[in-house]
């Protein structure tokens, strides 16, 4: 453990924890926050416009604690939020904290030595899921720190490995967004912001142990259809066409991405529905166009080498096992 002397040495961490309308959950991540065993922190609630009674939690919540910061702005959605948060910190790294999940709180010093003791630009630790109304065990999972170039990085996110393109559970050298921002308006914000993060990196530092306990809600986006799903299409569609442009060597990785983005949407568009043809017939004429470069690529994850033989059969078998996944996952 840092002495008293080391930790007063340490640079202040900001993280930055959207709010909307998450009155019932916030009070926990912001009290897991605080109890982080690192110092100095800033906290930066960002009150998203919400109706519930949240933007007065989050004043309360700051109300004598030096610690914490309000942002108050109009409903914009989460990349709004979050760049706004960006624009309000101090500190010269950033962790990002969506508003109805919590931290161990050994989170943001283990990242913190994962990114010191590497020379890392980012550190990244393990994300694990808990149901609503529950908690996540976090123990009996540490080891060793392992540390990714920027193409390894690059190529281990988009193949789907290790690494996550969650802008959360990580802590990021502040630099990184000084001119880098969170799209405003698509879903997946996440996804278009990973690429241009890991494009100014020269290393990133992973540890296998729990940093982030993420709250897996019914209805939650991640679940659910809704026609604005398709901005992961056009995100991976242009991701493709950019790095093509700037960066060939990412091109397998990306396709491989992209693929999985076809095959999920197949999973949850609901067949029949206003669209839905025109959805389908998008995602299949690109698997078609994927399939025999990712089928020939090792670094293709399993399930997409799966979906990519039965995709061979025809469109209607593919459906069938697409859905038929979908329907375990829910039962």
């Amino acid at each position: 453990m840092p002495t008293n002397q080391q930790k007063s040495q340490q640079p202040l961490i900001s993280v930055i924890v959207p709010c909307y309308n998450v009155k019932p959950y916030l009070r926990r991540c912001i009290d897991s926050i605080l109890a982080q065993d690192y110092t100095p922190l800033e906290v930066i609630m960002v009150d998203d416009g919400s109706t519930d009674g949240t933007a007065e939690l989050c004043d309360a919540i700051a109300s004598g604690n030096s610690v914490v910061r309000v942002v108050h702005k109009a409903n914009g959605g989460l990349s709004s939020a979050r760049n706004a948060g960006i624009v309000a910190a101090q500190g010269s790294l950033l962790s990002f904290v969506d508003s109805d999940d919590y931290l161990p709180s050994v989170a943001i010093s283990t990242l913190y030595r994962a990114m010191e003791s590497t020379g890392a630009d980012v550190a990244e630790g393990r994300m694990k899921a808990f149901p609503e109304g529950g908690s996540c065990f976090t123990g009996g999972a540490n080891g060793s720190v392992v540390t990714f170039t920027q193409q390894e990085a690059i190529s281990d996110v988009f193949y789907q490995h290790t690494l996550q393109c969650s802008a959360c559970s990580k802590l990021y050298r502040a630099s990184l967004f000084k001119n880098l921002r969170f799209p405003v308006g698509l879903l997946y914000e996440d996804l278009a912001t990973i690429y241009p993060v890991l494009r100014q990196v020269s290393k990133l530092a992973y540890t296998p142990t729990v940093t982030y306990c993420y709250m897996q809600r019914s209805g939650s986006i991640l679940g659910s259809y809704k026609p604005q799903r398709t901005d992961v299409l056009n995100i991976m569609d242009r991701l493709e066409e950019q790095v093509n442009r700037e960066a060939p060597q990412y091109v397998p990785a990306v396709r491989s991405r992209r693929l999985s983005a076809h095959f999920n949407l197949l999973r949850i568009v609901p067949l029949g529905s206003a669209g839905s043809e025109e959805i389908v017939a998008r995602c299949w004429r690109v698997i078609r166009e994927l399939r025999l470069p990712c089928l020939l690529d090792a670094r293709v994850r399993l399930k997409n080498k799966l979906g990519i033989l039965v995709s061979y059969l025809g469109l209607r078998p593919l459906l069938f096992l697409i859905n038929r996944q979908a329907l375990n996952k829910r039962l």
